[in-house]
């Protein structure tokens, strides 16, 4: 009973660490969403004013959610899942290639602008979400694809690990500027309820975990102590 425990255990914690995988690329798919409205589709479209200052922070919540993703795959690195018939990564390629397909004949949408262009149907959106969520389980276990990519990964870590004081800095900068974000979209959905969207609440669900998990990961110094990774790559060269 015990080892059943651990074992269900050990699966809860993979798939949180997939899910936070998972949440920094929505997070980057959302603000590029946004952005891409900002600067080429409405012209002098101003995003979630008076309250956001400037669209332009939606960059510092995109960095935010990119230095969250080492941290986030790193949770479930450690743990010992095993492998139904094959690597997590084989099916997050397969959900990938069947998120392509399923985008380019069943969607108007095209790959190049699936995250850019401004669209609420099921269908595009069914397509995004498979897309991540297939990238996510692909990061997720990126150092089992081949020796080679786990050892550039590995050469990153500890590059990064050198810097772990400052990678920690920044990491805490963007996490509040993210959180700001956060609190300038949620005033500005309270105060137009037109903006009171499906679309609106995904991005203040996936800034708000981006913006917690940034102060978190600083709080544990994900960067400076205690890392297995770290361990297993500071021989690196």
């Amino acid at each position: 009973m015990d080892e059943s425990r651990s074992r269900t255990w050990v699966l809860i914690k993979k798939i949180f660490s997939v899910a936070l995988v998972f949440n920094a690329l929505l997070t980057v798919a959302c603000c590029v969403s946004i952005l891409g409205g900002f600067y080429w589709f409405y012209e002098n479209w101003k995003p979630f004013q008076p309250y956001l200052l400037d669209g332009n922070l939606f960059w510092v919540a995109i960095a935010a959610a990119v230095i969250n993703l080492f941290p986030s795959a790193s949770l479930g690195r450690a743990l010992k899942t095993g492998r139904f018939l094959f690597h997590h990564y084989f099916y997050g390629f397969l959900v990938l290639l069947c998120a392509v397909v399923y985008v380019v004949v069943f969607t108007p949408a095209s790959l190049f602008t699936l995250f850019l262009r401004d669209d609420t149907s099921v269908s595009v959106n069914v397509g995004r979400f498979f897309v991540l969520g297939g990238s996510a389980l692909v990061l997720d276990d990126l150092p089992d694809v081949s020796k080679r990519i786990d050892r550039v990964l590995c050469w990153m870590k500890a590059k990064a690990f050198q810097w772990g004081r400052v990678l920690g800095m920044v990491q805490l900068l963007c996490g509040t500027v993210s959180s700001y974000v956060f609190i300038a979209v949620c005033l500005s959905v309270w105060q137009h309820p037109e903006w009171v969207t499906l679309a609106n609440f995904i991005l203040i669900g996936s800034l708000f975990v981006t913006s917690f998990t940034s102060f978190l990961f600083v709080k544990r110094r994900v960067w400076t102590i205690g890392d297995t990774d770290k361990k297993q790559c500071v021989t690196v060269h």
